[in-house]
């Protein structure tokens, strides 16, 4: 345990801000995965839907620096790519 008084504040905010950024990691993740599943019902509409909140969640995780740029914009590009060859 911290001595220092800073250290012990230190401990606390890092636990809550640690809840925050695993809540944004796993929004992140499960809307992926409901895109994906959406492409495999190949559910255009609900694909695209999906993909939006996706594209959301993913540049707010990017914005906050939970996920680094080129991973960001690796994930958009696949489900992207997946979401327009199902509608063709």
């Amino acid at each position: 345990m911290a001595n220092i008084k800073s250290s012990k504040k230190s401990i606390k905010t890092d636990k809550v801000q640690t809840v925050a950024n695993n809540q944004y990691t796993a929004r992140v993740k499960n809307s992926i995965k409901r895109c994906e599943n959406a492409i495999k019902a190949k559910d255009t509409e609900l694909a695209n839907k999906e993909l939006k909140t996706v594209i959301a969640d993913i540049d707010k995780a990017c914005s906050k620096g939970l996920v680094k740029k080129n991973t960001c914009a690796r994930q958009k590009s696949r489900l992207n790519k997946k979401v327009k060859e199902m509608s063709n």
